[in-house]
């Protein structure tokens, strides 16, 4: 490499001994090891509890994605009102609970109640002390139940639909036309409201 002009001659340091200083990661698969150890034994000690809390089933944000359901981040106060469950009684048995989410639709809303109905009547409390069960634990034969850890699954909103010909009526249908002209009768439905007003005002005006 050559040098141009009057420019002062590089003076880099490359010896630093930068090896006694770096930080290695040599027992990363031993630490994995270990975290995975203390996870099974912390379900082990956790007796028959779900894996996971119960969280309910969102629509993804924005047009992109708003196709797909996922997991929310809580149940909204009225989904659980809906549901007959309390907000501190939800927390108590595994359902996550987010104060400040709104239902915006009654579909969506019907959906999770669906949910929380169905994981209550699957839920087993199991008492504290077998000869004392208190207010809400299982008791009888529910105890002695089968139990699985797996949660409720997402549900699937969209019905699967058999094959079936088009009519007629639908390849006649514009689609596009059809959304354009609602889209600009939203749009203009102000504007005409006070022109027919004035109109009907004028016509009022005139037969006096």
């Amino acid at each position: 490499m050559g040098f141009a002009h009057n420019n002062v001659l590089h003076n880099n340091h490359f010896r630093k001994d930068w090896q006694r200083r770096v930080r290695t990661w040599f027992d990363q698969p031993g630490r994995k090891l270990r975290r995975r150890n203390a996870r099974k034994a912390k379900a082990t000690t956790l007796g028959v509890r779900p894996l996971t809390l119960l969280r309910p089933a969102v629509r993804a944000q924005t047009v992109r994605y708003n196709r797909k359901v996922r997991e929310g981040r809580g149940f909204t106060l009225t989904e659980l009102k809906e549901a007959g469950i309390g907000r501190k009684e939800a927390r108590s048995v595994g359902i996550v609970v987010d104060h400040r989410r709104t239902n915006l639709s009654e579909e969506g809303k019907k959906v999770n109640v669906e949910r929380l109905k169905a994981y209550k009547a699957k839920l087993i409390i199991f008492p504290r002390k077998a000869g004392k069960p208190k207010k809400g634990d299982s008791t009888g034969d529910d105890l002695t139940a089968t139990t699985t850890r797996q949660n409720l699954a997402i549900p699937d909103v969209y019905a699967a639909e058999a094959p079936r010909k088009i009519t007629q009526e639908e390849r006649d249908f514009k689609a596009y036309r059809t959304l354009r002209e609602a889209r600009s009768n939203a749009r203009y439905e102000g504007v005409r409201k006070i022109r027919a007003a004035k109109k009907e005002e004028e016509e009022a005006n005139k037969k006096k």
